[in-house]
């Protein structure tokens, strides 16, 4: 039986003769087995801080994203509000110079109601109206329609026999508007129904029934 000398380790066995890089190699299946797990540690600490800054990378990313599109949002509410106020300020000024014009309008108007807008005159006269038409200007009031507050101007007022409702009898100055927007009330002459008079319709209605009714074909 062979007895072991306390204090040595068993070593692997070096063939006799061999060299030091040859021995070197025989011992080094132990050394790796204990440096196996040590290194997947390191590895697996690795990977942990390199997906915690992915993490963060991501996180901020999208932080980046929200901030982008909320200025591209402001950036297209103060596009749009540059764009309303400058038409805006482009209909105001385009009214006012319309304004304006209207007591030149009204001088064309009232030549041509007494024959007198010929020759050079009355082209000229037709060639601003042309200008004022392009430029949105809209004239408006006629006689026999019903009277509306929010576009006529009443200057003079009278009772008639044959109007079932306050009516424009006569237009003194033609009003006028740009789209939707007046800029000057038609002037007109109204009238009304007589004080005690019935309505057109509900008097043919009386004379019907006390003649027995419409004649039958």
């Amino acid at each position: 039986m062979t007895e072991e000398t306390p204090g040595f380790e068993e070593k692997p066995d070096v063939p006799s003769g061999a060299t030091p890089d040859e021995a070197a190699q025989a011992a080094s299946p132990s050394a790796e087995e204990g440096a196996a797990p040590a290194g997947d540690a390191a590895q697996n600490a690795v990977e942990a801080g390199l997906t915690a800054q992915l993490d963060q990378v991501r996180t901020a990313l999208n932080e980046r994203t929200l901030d982008l599109q909320r200025l591209q949002a402001e950036y297209q509410n103060y596009r749009r509000r540059v764009e309303r106020d400058r038409i805006t300020v482009k209909e105001i000024a385009v009214a006012q110079l319309l304004t304006e014009l209207l007591p030149i309008l009204d001088d064309i108007g009232r030549a041509r109601e007494h024959g007198e807008l010929v020759g050079g005159f009355k082209s000229v006269a037709e060639s601003l109206e042309t200008v004022a038409a392009k430029m949105g200007l809209q004239q408006f009031g006629k006689e026999g329609e019903p009277f509306d507050p929010t576009i006529h101007e009443a200057l003079m007022h009278s009772y008639a026999p044959d109007v079932t409702e306050t009516t424009c009898v006569a237009i003194l100055q033609p009003g006028y508007r740009i789209g939707e927007r007046t800029i000057r009330p038609a002037r007109v002459a109204v009238a009304e129904p007589q004080p005690g008079a019935q309505p057109k319709d509900q008097a043919e209605q009386a004379t019907d029934e006390e003649s027995g009714g419409p004649d039958e074909g």
